[in-house]
């Protein structure tokens, strides 16, 4: 990777590798893009396999963050931060360090929970930085709201397709049954959808058959079912020229981050398969606008509003792939990129006046 050429095409402004001893610290801050406010992006701890691996994740998760902030209307740019440490050598020592390169940023970055913080964590930080989120969790966590967001992404990308307002009797792979992934399934069971889903815990699996009457299947067989939708709820990189071919849903739309392996390559596959994708970054928007939420004062009412949005967004999203002949994703960076350039020139007009 050529650091430098990889930072400037993908938009950054600044990025910071934190390290340090006593406690020993290896992370990363990719501030994105602030046009329309300070970047946000929780923080993740992993045992990457090399420095390069989380770099790239950094950058990547930095971009989508901008990304979804803007095509959910947030007024907050996009950042992300990776903590390189395998998570047994997680001390409250190591997070504070952490916290403190965060408060250097002067609020340029606000961050939160990711894989492997968990809330105890967020408030360690905490005790470094004000620039936090999560510290108490006034909405009762984010899972509720990102699946419900999810959900009416699914209703959005079926009147698209089918122009029907109904999911009853559809058929929905749900891949990834954590908080968002069994919520999902409850909203889709409400709906009389017949859901069939994979875990690599077989626990969350019988438990999903045992609430919804599920059909579990092998997690390696999740991509060749004959369904109507498939929702990845669980890793990225999930949808890559291994999986795609395999593919026999007509609608994609989960919460996973980063599902494209490829964004440019994997959305042109499935754009030819003739498969509807619902860019993850759009339709998984509810985790950050709880947050952004619980930073400016809790309201539940404006935080389901801006919840129900995401369905909006993304029929004028399909609707601009169809007009343009363009890819859902790409017409997603259209629209998130066209915000952002209205932020840019309201901020140049502000400072001429």
């Amino acid at each position: 990777m050529l650091l430098f050429e990889t930072v400037r095409e993908m938009g950054h402004e600044q990025v910071l590798f934190c390290h340090g001893k006593n406690p020993e610290i290896k992370a990363i801050i990719a501030i994105h893009d602030t046009t329309l406010g300070p970047a946000m992006g929780a923080t993740r701890l992993l045992p990457y396999v090399n420095e390069e691996a989380a770099l790239k994740d950094a950058l990547r998760l930095s971009r989508g963050m901008t990304y979804k902030a803007a095509c959910a209307n947030i007024p907050a740019g996009g950042g992300k931060a990776v903590i390189i440490a395998n998570p047994e050598n997680k001390t409250d020592d190591l997070l504070r360090a952490y916290g403190r390169f965060v408060d250097s940023l002067n609020g340029r970055f606000i961050t939160g929970q990711d894989v492997n913080i968990t809330p105890g964590d967020v408030r360690t930080i905490s005790q470094e930085t004000k620039h936090v989120v999560g510290v108490s969790e006034k909405s009762g966590g984010p899972a509720p709201i990102t699946s419900l967001g999810v959900f009416l992404g699914i209703k959005a990308a079926v009147e698209s397709r089918w122009q029907s307002k109904r999911l009853d009797g559809m058929k929905v792979a749900v891949q990834g049954l954590g908080n968002v992934g069994k919520n999902l399934c409850r909203h889709l069971h409400e709906h009389d959808v017949k859901l069939f889903v994979s875990d690599v815990d077989p626990v969350k699996a019988e438990e999903a058959k045992r609430l919804f009457g599920a059909t579990i299947v092998e997690p390696a067989d999740i991509y060749s079912l004959d369904v109507d939708i498939f929702a990845p709820c669980a890793l990225g990189g999930i949808l890559n020229s291994h999986t795609i071919p395999f593919l026999k849903a007509s609608i994609i739309a989960g919460a996973a981050n980063n599902q494209l392996e490829n964004e440019q390559l994997h959305s042109q596959m499935l754009a030819k398969k003739g498969i509807l994708y619902s860019p993850d970054y759009v339709i998984n928007a509810g985790g950050l606008i709880n947050v952004y939420n619980e930073m400016i004062g809790y309201d539940e009412e404006k935080a389901f509003k801006q919840v129900h949005n995401i369905y909006d967004t993304l029929l004028a999203i399909f609707d601009i792939s169809k007009q343009q002949a363009i890819t859902t994703n790409d017409a997603a960076k259209r629209l998130a990129e066209d915000r952002i350039q209205s932020g840019k020139r309201n901020k140049t007009k502000a400072i001429a006046a």
